[in-house]
C-alpha cells in the first residue's frame, strides 16, 4: 500500500501544480495567456498523463471524491479510503506551496485568488452558492460515471485515461466561470490554505458537493453495471 500512497501523492501534486499552475502563471498574460480553454486542458492533461504514469500502481484517483465514488461502487476497498484521502490532501497542499514559492518570485507579486474555488462574490462569473452547489455535485457525479465506465471490462482496455482526461477538460470548460472548478476537495484545500479568509470560509462547499457527487456517481454506475 505504501507505493500506492506515494503514487497518489505524486498524481495529486501534479494535478494541482499543473492545473492551478496554468491558471496562476500562464493565464496571467492576457495577450499571450492560455485563458479558460488552456486551463481546462491543463487540468485534463495532468490526469491523463499521471493516470498512464502511476494509475497501474494506485488506480489513479488523485481526488477524495473519486476515491469515495469508487468505494461506493464497490471498486475500491473502504479500508484504504482514509489513507488515500489524507495523501491526496497532502499532495495538493505541497503543490500549492511550491506554486506559491514560484509565483511569489515575480516582482510585484500579488496573491489574488490563487486559483481558489469560490461562489458569490468569489465566483469568476458571480454565480450564487446554490449554482455552485448544483454544478459541483452534477459534474462530479458525471466524472465518476466516466471513470467507472471507461475502466469497466465492457470497453477496450488502455484508453480510460484519455476519456477521463477529456472528461475533466470538459468539466472545466463548463464550470470555470461558476466556481473556478473544484470537483476535487484536495485541489480546493491546497489553494484555500494559502488564500485564507473567504477561501477557507467557502471551502466546506467544495468538500460536501464533490463528495456527494462522487457518491451519487458511484451509486448510478453500480445500478447501471448491475442492470444486466
Amino acid at each position: 500500500m505504501q507505493k500506492s500512497l506515494v503514487a497518489e501523492f505524486l498524481g495529486t501534486f501534479w494535478l494541482v501544480f499543473g492545473g492551478c499552475g496554468s491558471a496562476v502563471l500562464a493565464a496571467a498574460f492576457p495577450e499571450l495567456g492560455i485563458g479558460f480553454v488552456g486551463v481546462a486542458f491543463a487540468f485534463g492533461l495532468t490526469v491523463l498523463t499521471m493516470a498512464y504514469a502511476v494509475g497501474g500502481i494506485s488506480g489513479g484517483h488523485f481526488n477524495p471524491a473519486v476515491s469515495l465514488g469508487l468505494t461506493v461502487a464497490g471498486r475500491f476497498p473502504a479500508a484504504r479510503l482514509v489513507p488515500y484521502i489524507v495523501v491526496q490532501v497532502v499532495g495538493a497542499v505541497a503543490a500549492a506551496a511550491v506554486l506559491y514559492l514560484i509565483a511569489s518570485g515575480k516582482a510585484g507579486f500579488e496573491l489574488g485568488g490563487f486559483a481558489a474555488n469560490g461562489y458569490g462574490d468569489h465566483s469568476p462569473g458571480g454565480y450564487s452558492m446554490l449554482s455552485a452547489l448544483l454544478i459541483e455535485v452534477l459534474l462530479t457525479m458525471f466524472f465518476l460515471i466516466i471513470i467507472l465506465g471507461s475502466t469497466s471490462s465492457r470497453v477496450p482496455a488502455g484508453f480510460a485515461p484519455i476519456a477521463i482526461g477529456l472528461g475533466l477538460t470538459l468539466i472545466h470548460l463548463i464550470s470555470i466561470p461558476v466556481t473556478n472548478t473544484s470537483v476535487n476537495p484536495a485541489r480546493s484545500t491546497g489553494q484555500a490554505l494559502f488564500v485564507g479568509g473567504w477561501a477557507l470560509q467557502q471551502l466546506w462547499l467544495f468538500w460536501i458537493a464533490p463528495l456527494a457527487g462522487g457518491a451519487l456517481g458511484g451509486l448510478v454506475w453500480k445500478f447501471l453495471d448491475d442492470a444486466d
